[in-house]
């Protein structure tokens, strides 16, 4: 016979033994009274030996219980202290980033090698959503496109954002105009997002304040991904954010149909909850990131408002 009990039989002696009750053993452990109760029977009958004294409605410990609680409660805070150091330092390497899937594919993605150059002993992991996190569920750092104002949470801000029209060149070459006006805009086709409103609030940017159905017409996407491509696919022209075109803008399948820029008040920040900002990993990670945002910001060109009659 092995000298080592099943270890749910001793999970179910530390517990009564702790508690003197098999009822609030058995809640801690999430199983029935009666389950401990025979967990702890079939202990006793394993070693030949009672540990436990049993009244109508009280349980103590005998002599031999007392001796073997000891030792045994010893081991199990000593598997708890084992497991938690553990879990820290897998926990101290591991980063999860939350993101939305655009700014994921098209911004971040494409600059982790750097960050992998800076940092190789923390591993990464990218979780993509169009919902916010409340980091209880393993997220560390979350990437938000809002105003900063989280309570609770430190932000700081990445890049500077800018809305700009983009289409594919062939589409801009089939044109029978050059648009040249961000009023020449309401007579072709546009790309609208899941809310259909980035057209019109571009459209009053830039002191056009009736811009007629143009503003709301044309197939929608939820997704800035989607909406790029659609746009590099010829499909018409497309409001999306100059730092997540970038890729696409220098590779030339999209170009700007007017040098005019509207910088929003919205930004991409990094949030993550005040309590964890201080972490190695967390700050590693933000250092970094707020250096890329930087670059980018630098190459954003200067946004101007244009009359809505006059050639940029």
């Amino acid at each position: 016979m092995s000298a080592l009990p099943p270890l749910n039989a001793l999970r179910a002696f530390e517990a009564a033994a702790r508690h003197l009750s098999m009822k609030e053993a058995a809640a801690e452990l999430a199983v029935t009274p009666g389950a401990v109760s025979q967990l702890v029977r079939g202990l006793e009958q394993r070693l030949r030996i009672e540990l436990f004294q049993r009244g109508n409605r009280s349980l103590v410990l005998t002599e031999a219980g007392q001796n073997y609680f000891a030792p045994i409660r010893h081991a199990f805070r000593q598997i708890g202290e084992a497991t938690r150091t553990l879990q820290a330092l897998t926990d101290a390497s591991m980063l999860t980033v939350s993101a939305p899937p655009a700014f994921a594919a098209s911004w971040l993605v494409p600059r982790l090698g750097r960050f992998r150059a800076l940092h190789p002993d923390i591993e990464l992991n990218v979780a993509t959503t169009r919902h916010l996190t409340t980091f209880t569920d393993g997220v560390d750092v979350a990437i938000r496109h809002g105003l900063g104002r989280y309570p609770g949470l430190r932000c700081d801000r990445i890049a500077t954002i800018a809305m700009v029209p983009v289409c594919s060149p062939d589409f801009l070459a089939s044109l029978p105009r050059h648009p040249r006006t961000p009023t020449d805009l309401r007579g072709f086709a546009l790309l609208q997002d899941a809310e259909r409103q980035d057209w019109a609030l571009w459209f009053q940017a830039q002191g056009i304040a009736d811009s007629g159905d143009a503003a709301s017409h044309g197939i929608s996407f939820d997704d800035q991904t989607l909406l790029m491509s659609a746009a590099a696919s010829g499909h018409g022209i497309a409001l999306v954010t100059e730092t997540l075109a970038r890729s696409e803008l220098d590779r030339g399948s999209l170009v700007r149909v007017l040098d005019i820029a509207w910088p929003q008040e919205f930004s991409y920040w990094l949030a993550c909850p005040r309590a964890t900002a201080g972490q190695h990993k967390i700050v590693a990670f933000r250092s970094w990131l707020l250096d890329e945002g930087r670059r980018v910001s630098e190459r954003v060109r200067p946004a101007r408002r244009a009359a809505p009659g006059r050639t940029p």
